[in-house]
């Protein structure tokens, strides 16, 4: 998907989600690489461009096999913030879109994603 080009997700860490009837929120501290127009210059601690993003999934008809954001164990991380892993799948197919983390092996119904970003 054009959308996630330069975006590494195996190398991107998901911070929270959040499911309403409209909306899945991801938020993910996202690897980001020079081929993305997302791209700024790495700080020094960093290897490659990180930045929030948030994906919105919306206009879908289900959201299935998503965990309880509450009921799921994160790992606290050296400056204190949790996260929850990383994207190990992510596709676009017939029925809508296939994920798959420690948030769940996820199908989203129908629908579009997009990101937006947030750092």
């Amino acid at each position: 998907m054009k959308v996630f080009s330069g975006i590494d997700l195996n190398d991107s860490f998901v911070m929270s989600w959040k499911l309403s009837a409209s909306e899945l929120l991801m938020e993910l501290e996202a690897s980001i690489w020079p081929d993305s127009e997302l791209y700024l210059a790495p700080k020094s601690n960093e290897y490659t461009c990180y930045r929030r993003i948030t994906l919105v999934f919306s206009g879908f008809t289900e959201v299935r096999g998503l965990y309880n954001i509450a009921s799921t164990e994160g790992t606290v991380d050296l400056d204190g913030t949790t996260d929850y892993g990383n994207i190990d799948t992510f596709s676009k197919v017939l029925s809508g879109f296939l994920l798959s983390g420690s948030f769940g092996d996820v199908e989203v119904v129908g629908g579009h994603v997009q990101l937006e970003v947030t750092t």
